[in-house]
């Protein structure tokens, strides 16, 4: 049978109306990354000279609080507006079409949280294994490291917190937003809907990872967001509750956040690609080992809520008008 939304929507159509919000985010995120730079450039910058001129602005240190406001609404119209829009236009106000529900446990988010740690650790040595292999290939080399450049220098200026009222702000903008708002386009609105049209899992998760780690557009970090990616796809997949996403994905950037403020505080010189530090593969492995485990427990602690889930899927879809108008 044909996969159709609540409201009457095909698959494809479905994915039509989210890429084409995805596309209108991207356009309206520049614009206001624009306007927000020109409130920072020299006054009198010639247009041909702007571009360069907003990303140099952004990354000084001075200018930190507008470097917070331009990756906040770069997030905000790149991804949570196309999710939210979507969801109106195509399943209608109720936010469970999102992964939104009220079964959710303890268990769940705990385990949840320590998956992501694991992975973190399994995604440092596929980062040192893609600078290897690149370094056989000068010119891509090339453009992975400005790419990598920029980030870190993005990174450090974000990073530059001094006082315990930044730290509270980096807690809301480096940690929760990404969380909330990756969360919710990439499982909530992009995972769910190609679950649910190809009725294939596992390769809605994988297909999914693929795009998370895509748009952060970072060639050595591509395995690392990848891997992060499938292990958040497949903790969505199994719990069928998107608050437990949010909930381990905002606990693992508030210990970032943490390590990056100490380090701050320490007046010690921030490098994004050296946080993590050198990681053994023996631990790697032992990670990929507990993985395995975890989502075993996982697993059990999410059985019973799924099942609530599927219930209400049901509920809601016997009790829509467009199953009333195909009954009749």
């Amino acid at each position: 049978m044909l996969y159709r939304s609540i409201r009457g929507f095909t698959g494809f159509s479905q994915f039509g109306i989210l890429l084409a919000f995805t596309g209108l985010g991207l356009v309206l995120a520049g614009i206001a990354q624009y306007l927000i730079g020109l409130m920072i450039v020299p006054a009198g910058t010639p247009a041909s000279q702007m571009p360069e001129a907003i990303a140099t602005a952004l990354f000084k240190p001075e200018n930190t609080g507008m470097a917070r406001l331009s990756q906040v609404m770069g997030t905000l119209f790149l991804m949570f507006l196309p999710a939210l829009f979507y969801l109106l236009i195509c399943h209608g106000r109720n936010g469970f079409w999102l992964g939104f529900n009220r079964y959710i446990n303890p268990q769940q988010v705990l385990i949840g949280f320590i998956l992501i740690f694991c992975a973190n650790i399994i995604a440092a040595p596929l980062a040192d294994l893609s600078k290897s292999l690149l370094a056989h290939f000068p010119g891509w080399d090339a453009v992975a490291r400005k790419m990598e450049n920029d980030y870190n220098r993005q990174v450090t200026v974000l990073s530059n917190l001094k006082s315990w009222t930044e730290f509270g702000m980096a807690i809301v903008i480096m940690a929760f937003f990404p969380a909330l708002f990756e969360e919710l386009f990439f499982r909530g609105a992009l995972q769910n809907l190609l679950e649910r049209w190809w009725k294939a899992p596992w390769v809605a998760v994988i297909a999914t990872s693929l795009v998370f780690s895509l748009i952060h557009m970072s060639v050595y970090l591509f395995l690392s967001r990848f891997i992060l990616g499938f292990v958040l796809g497949l903790m969505y997949q199994r719990s069928k509750n998107i608050w437990v996403n949010i909930i381990a994905h905002f606990l693992n950037n508030t210990v970032a956040v943490i390590q990056l403020f100490w380090l701050s505080r320490q007046g010690k010189k921030i490098e994004a690609d050296k946080l993590d530090g050198e990681i053994p593969l023996i631990l790697a492995g032992v990670c990929v080992i507990l993985i395995v485990g975890l989502f075993l427990l996982f697993e059990k602690a999410s059985a019973k809520n799924r099942t609530l889930v599927a219930f209400e899927e049901q509920n809601l879809w016997d009790n829509s008008d467009l199953n009333r108008s195909i009954a009749s």
